[in-house]
């Protein structure tokens, strides 16, 4: 896909996710959002930091974002300096959860987005199905053009978005890896803060 028609398809996922944060965000009930790629490593692990950033900086206390997978792997290394660069705090817990699809070692991570209560989570790479995850009424951003076509139901969400996002993987090992990787955070990082700054400005005159 060309840029232009990348950026439609973000432009329609922004309507829609925002009118539907518009029309059951409540305060004191979460509202689940979870990010859906393939193998839960790279974009959907960044989505869900970036969208729980976002959230926290627009005020949504009680809209949290999880991430999955359909073949799961291991929180990628480049996806875990990416989001240390710009200050989220990701350390080891010394737990390690089932291996990946391919046998990776499956570390499981602490992320801190914030200070203060609920601004951290438990985060290693999992089906989107896992019990960690919400199990029903979330909705699900499908974040990836393999998990798009493999994934075409999500069990357990009321609402799929499709928002696909360019894989950083295909720069792994290349000059511009690190500055690729950052890239996908921020294409991500704007996508949630400025689909939330519409849901908040509809909320008020709601």
């Amino acid at each position: 896909m060309d840029g232009k028609s990348i950026d439609i398809i973000h432009e329609k996922a922004q309507k829609e996710l925002a009118k539907v944060i518009v029309e059951q965000y409540q305060q004191g009930k979460e509202l689940s959002i979870i990010l859906v790629c393939t193998g839960n490593s790279r974009r959907s692990m960044m989505g869900a930091a970036m969208g729980n950033a976002s959230a926290a900086y627009h005020g949504f206390s009680d809209l949290r974002f999880y991430s999955g997978g359909t073949t799961p792997s291991a929180f990628n290394s480049r996806s875990i300096r990416a989001l240390k660069e710009i200050g989220f705090k990701i350390e080891p817990t010394g737990e390690k959860a089932l291996a990946g699809s391919k046998g990776e070692e499956n570390q499981v991570y602490n992320v801190l987005w914030g200070q203060g209560k609920g601004l951290s989570g438990i985060e290693f790479s999992k089906h989107y199905s896992d019990p960690k995850n919400p199990q029903k009424d979330f909705i699900a951003l499908v974040v990836c053009d393999e998990a798009d076509s493999a994934c075409t139901v999500v069990m357990g969400a009321k609402k799929r978005i499709p928002v696909p996002f360019a894989d950083p993987k295909a720069f792994d090992g290349k000059p511009e890896e690190a500055a690729k990787y950052s890239e996908r955070r921020d294409d991500i990082g704007r996508f949630m803060l400025s689909t939330l700054a519409i849901a908040k400005e509809q909320l008020k005159n709601k």
